[in-house]
């Protein structure tokens, strides 16, 4: 028993490196948003996707399951962490890049449910295609291991996009607060 307690708790080493195979496998889904799409931008997409995560759960110092992760930098004892810190982080990372027939979206699921927690990723489109359209890549689903999936085949969370979201949240408190 105390040896699967160990396992369950710990990550030692970070998360495992991808392989060629699962790059490709992103990179073909990604290239496929549309005939538009450069191959090679889909390549160093795909390729960041995956290996950036590793290098921020390194800088996040995570060495536990995602929630637990969550509470250690909700108590100040790891700087960053939470899911949106991995969705800005790789966000920008993919922004950086410049992609001419790529566009990075960023969206949120349980926003505004009230007994869930919001949970905040990032997605990549072909350039003027909508978030529903895009591909979920989420880190932190897994501490630094990617997840990926379509937006609408990802049978854990139901997406929306981000700022409709925060703008809901915003008309939520201020009529909470009466300024409405």
């Amino acid at each position: 028993m105390a040896i699967t307690l160990a396992a369950c708790s710990a990550r030692e080493g970070g998360p495992p490196p991808p392989t060629d195979a699962d790059i490709a496998a992103l990179a073909a889904s990604i290239a496929a948003l549309g005939d538009h799409v450069d191959p090679d931008e889909a390549r160093r997409a795909a390729h960041i996707a995956y290996e950036y995560p590793i290098e921020l759960a390194a800088q996040y110092g995570v060495t536990d399951t995602p929630l637990a992760h969550n509470r250690k930098v909700n108590r100040g004892a790891r700087p960053r962490g939470l899911c949106w810190h991995w969705a800005e982080d790789l966000q920008a990372k993919l922004n950086s890049q410049n992609f001419e027939t790529l566009e990075v979206h960023r969206a949120i699921a349980n926003g505004l449910n009230p007994i869930l927690i919001s949970h905040s990723t990032a997605l990549i489109s072909a350039k003027g295609d909508s978030m529903y359209d895009a591909i979920v890549l989420d880190p932190w689903r897994y501490g630094g291991k990617l997840f990926w999936s379509k937006t609408l085949e990802d049978k854990r969370y139901k997406w929306y996009p981000r700022l409709e979201i925060l703008e809901e949240r915003r008309r939520r408190r201020l009529a909470y607060e009466g300024e409405l």
